[in-house]
């Protein structure tokens, strides 16, 4: 799956230090690009993917054939507008479109499987770095990112504070509560439990664990959503029967409500494109965030060499990453003497706000980006 997707792909010349005390050797960053360069470098845009994101942040995704993920928001004339900006976006470390991650051969040729090593989102960051060091880029005008995007967006502002000009942060975090941790446990456990994870040595075989996997999709995606938009979306309706009943239960364990079959469409889709051990990484590396942790134990140390723009950005019916959240990091930024705005936007859709068609959000990025 690895590198037959990928348009562009980079070598990182050294081993990639992780925060686990091991290294990375041999890796590779797999990135797409969109706009041009300018003459002297300085119109560069980071965009971060978050959790099952991927590098095709504005084109056609090559295993679905779906549009870009934020076509919306990047593109000519867009938000983020490739006419003026140079925009790229990465495939992170221990993800599967591309980039190094258990799904990668290691030294013996064989994959990783989970002889991949754990890593942080600072490991992601790090490599994303990697990357901007060797496409010649400084600094960026703006690094934007949602969810986990927004997390290696504040890791890149905190670790490396003179990389970006601008930190856009929407829909994220400092660090993993524990119910976040609570909802990532379960999907990982219902990876591993698939009988087909054969201990992440799946590759060779027949069978993946496509089941446990689109479960840990399906768990995950309840918290994307908000509670009024599903129920305005499809309340307690019921699916129409494929023997023409029209609305009728079952007395079974079919699909009888119209939320239960969508939720089964977002699993099996899910296991097309993505990589269950990658999940398993990555789930790990969000519930390890903390910025403050990694600061001595205080948010606002996490900025205190920060000379970027900041704007935080959170939605109104968003609980996996709620607004008191986004405070909280701008109650450091402020702290931290950094300049900061902050918005609460109004949206129906929760945590996946930040994706969807929302006018007043595409005001405040290009706004802030200018």
């Amino acid at each position: 799956m690895n590198a037959a997707t990928a348009s562009n792909l980079y070598s990182l010349p050294a081993d990639l230090p992780l925060d686990s005390g091991q290294a990375l050797g041999g890796a590779q960053i797999a990135y797409e690009t969109y706009g041009d360069l300018a003459a002297d470098r300085s119109n560069a845009i980071l965009v971060c993917h978050a959790l099952t994101g991927d590098q095709y942040v504005a084109s056609e995704h090559p295993i679905t054939g779906k549009p870009g993920w934020w076509e919306r928001m990047v593109g000519p004339g867009k938000p983020i507008d490739t006419d003026r900006y140079h925009v790229i976006c990465a495939n992170v470390i221990g993800s599967c479109m591309g980039s190094t991650g258990p799904a990668s051969a290691g030294k013996d040729g064989a994959p990783y499987a989970m002889r991949f090593p754990v890593i942080t989102i600072r490991d992601m960051v790090r490599g994303l770095v990697a990357l901007l060091d060797g496409l010649g880029i400084d600094r960026l005008h703006a690094v934007v990112g949602g969810s986990m995007g927004g997390m290696q967006a504040l890791s890149l502002a905190a670790n490396w504070p003179q990389r970006a000009q601008r930190v856009l942060v929407i829909a994220s975090t400092a660090r993993h509560s524990a119910q976040n941790i609570a909802f990532h446990e379960v999907g990982r456990q219902a990876i591993m439990a698939d009988p087909a994870w054969s201990d992440g040595n799946y590759y060779a075989g027949e069978a993946s664990p496509d089941n446990g996997l689109a479960v840990a999709r399906m768990a995950a995606h309840i918290t994307y959503l908000s509670e009024a938009g599903l129920t305005e979306k499809f309340g307690r309706r019921l699916q129409d029967r494929p023997d023409g009943t029209k609305g009728a239960k079952s007395f079974g364990f079919d699909a009888d409500f119209q939320v239960e079959s969508y939720l089964r469409y977002q699993g099996s889709g899910f296991t097309q494109r993505f990589d269950a051990n990658s999940y398993l990484y990555i789930t790990r590396a969000m519930d390890y965030f903390d910025l403050a942790e990694e600061h001595g134990g205080r948010l606002a140390n996490a900025f205190e060499n920060a000379s970027a723009r900041f704007c935080l950005v959170s939605f109104d019916t968003d609980w996996l990453y709620p607004t008191s959240e986004s405070r909280h990091i701008v109650h450091a930024l402020n702290a931290a003497g950094a300049k900061v705005s902050f918005v609460e936007l109004s949206a129906p859709n929760g945590h996946d706000s930040f994706l969807l068609a929302h006018e007043q959000l595409d005001r405040v990025v290009q706004g802030f980006i200018e």
